[in-house]
């Protein structure tokens, strides 16, 4: 823990009027963007296939981008979109 906070304190005067978003900033310089960029491509693949499969792509898409795997479990819990029932008409 000391570690990270002496990472994120890194060049930051506490005093200064703009520690705070020195300390923000050296906090987002460590996370690893490229590592989360390709967990959530693999994420939304597999929504894609998973709402294909289950007749809802483009929602199994929407989910897995907004939630990732959690995403899988909430169309795999939904019905099937399969094709819709039409009314029988109105009798005249």
């Amino acid at each position: 823990m000391h570690e990270l906070l002496a990472r994120a304190m890194q060049g930051v005067d506490p005093d200064a009027p703009g520690a705070f978003w020195h300390v923000f900033l050296n906090l987002w310089a460590m996370v690893p963007w490229g590592a989360l960029f390709w967990w959530n491509l693999l994420f939304v693949a597999v929504g894609a296939l998973l709402g294909w499969w289950r007749g809802r792509l483009w929602e199994g898409i929407a989910w897995a981008w907004v939630l990732g795997p959690i995403g899988w479990i909430v169309l795999w819990l939904r019905p099937r979109g399969g094709a819709r029932t039409v009314p029988p008409p109105l009798p005249r």
